[in-house]
């Protein structure tokens, strides 16, 4: 038993972070009230030293191969490729707001699968803001692209675990790899973003521009700032750059594919992640001539610094006893019907999102999962549903997920407003039939698969 102060204390620093984090002082990084929280629980003695080396080996490893992937990202950027993208989405999307939503969606699933549901955020938010400006769209026009993006980049980290760091360190919580959480997740995880894709659009329908206006203008494709026309009918930016463009996709696709036969074959995926970045810093250098050295200022650092910090106030609120009352309170469901636990679990992640952002709700629940002595099966199972609950039902409000609230800054930053009414206008609608219909696709999959 703990004494009372310690108690005490470290749930102050749990409150006082999400709060820090949810309101961000002066634009403050969320490493940093992740830090204080960490530090006062540390101080509280709640955590020992001993477990923050257990701490340490759970989260470095999956923290290494999300910033590996932002890396990738941003040597991308540096090629002109997200530029390029957003001409090509002009180009493909042949004058139609209709073909320009679904292609959003495509881009944003895409660059979730590629690199992390957090870049995907960083990547395609800026490229839909510079088509629908130079477009000419009004906000009104503009929210079913930029809030549909949103939700589906996010949602796009559930079929997956390397595109979410907090389903990485779950992942390394329950003692599965990456090759069987994609095997058992991936098709229910894909029809569910096909679901909630489909809803996007019956919401969005009426608002969408039949007909897109073409604007001419520039946009930078590398560093020495020279500039390409981008017109309707121009293919000289698609033809200069299409063989390097796609030689780019090419690397980061076979990298991607490396990572689940590393853990497949029992390889380290954070070791194969820095290979493939390096890799790619070189091919850099020697195909443009910049040095690997702007990668110091570039790379987020502070997202090991975030993980590693929620991870040790986490891990105090488990050393209190909260885990050990949740097991409790959810024992007896979750040793009932798989397909009950499943749905209550997912449903409770979800909501326990939406009030403390998914990191610590999915840390929690993956904590208490493995003190609940359940079969392999209905503890894979369950732990699934956490993650469904985690990357899905979390976008309810825009404080469920790190990548919603980026989100939400990067539109600040371009002066655009997507108030909470706005954004729970729709999600209200989309999100809670999704979660359930992705939910009840695990349970009917893994009936037919592993049952």
């Amino acid at each position: 038993m703990y004494h009372p102060s310690t108690v005490i204390i470290t749930i102050f620093a749990f409150i006082l972070t999400m709060v820090m984090i949810f309101i961000r002082p002066k634009n403050m990084n969320e490493a940093i009230p992740a830090t204080i929280g960490a530090v006062l629980v540390f101080l509280s003695g709640s955590v020992s030293l001993v477990d923050l080396l257990d701490i340490s080996s759970k989260v470095t490893g999956a923290a290494v191969t999300i910033i590996a992937t932002i890396v990738m990202a941003i040597i991308l950027e540096s090629f002109g490729f997200f530029k390029w993208t957003a001409a090509l989405m002009l180009k493909v999307s042949k004058g139609s707001g209709i073909r320009l939503f679904w292609y959003t969606l495509l881009l944003c699933f895409l660059m979730t699968l590629f690199f992390n549901n957090d870049g995907s955020i960083l990547i395609t938010t800026p490229i839909l803001i510079l088509i629908l400006k130079h477009l000419g769209l009004k906000k009104r026009q503009m929210i079913p692209y930029l809030l549909s993006g949103a939700l589906i980049a996010t949602a796009s980290s559930a079929p997956i675990g390397v595109s979410n760091i907090v389903n990485l360190i779950a992942l390394k919580i329950i003692g599965m790899d990456l090759y069987l959480h994609t095997a058992m997740m991936f098709v229910p995880g894909t029809l569910g973003l096909l679901f909630l894709s489909y809803l996007l659009y019956l919401v969005f329908r009426k608002e969408l521009p039949k007909q897109l206006r073409y604007h001419s203008y520039s946009i930078p494709l590398h560093q020495n700032n020279r500039y390409h026309p981008l017109k309707k009918n121009s293919e000289d930016i698609f033809d200069k750059h299409k063989k390097l463009m796609i030689q780019m996709l090419i690397f980061v696709f076979i990298m991607r594919i490396s990572l689940f036969v590393a853990s497949f074959i029992g390889i380290s995926v954070s070791l194969v992640a820095v290979i493939g970045s390096i890799g790619l810093l070189v091919w850099r250098w020697i195909k443009i001539g910049v040095s690997p050295k702007d990668m110091l200022l570039k790379t987020p650092w502070h997202i090991l610094i975030f993980a590693f910090n929620m991870y040790i106030i986490i891990y105090g609120l488990h050393n209190i006893g909260l885990t050990n009352f949740l097991v409790e309170q959810l024992g007896t469901l979750v040793h009932g019907s798989l397909f009950h636990a499943s749905i209550t679990m997912g449903v409770l992640t979800g909501v326990l999102s939406n009030l403390f952002n998914n990191h610590p709700a999915l840390m929690v629940a993956t904590i208490t999962l493995t003190e609940m002595g359940l079969q392999p099966l209905t503890l894979k199972t369950v732990y699934l549903a956490n993650i469904i609950g985690s990357d899905i039902g979390s976008l309810l409000l825009p404080i469920g997920t790190l990548a919603t609230l980026i989100w939400m800054h990067i539109l600040r930053a371009n002066k655009i407003t997507i108030t909470w009414m706005e954004y729970l206008r729709v999600t209200i609608i989309v999100i809670p039939p999704t979660l359930i219909f992705t939910l009840v696709s695990l349970y009917f999959w893994l009936l037919l698969v592993y049952v």
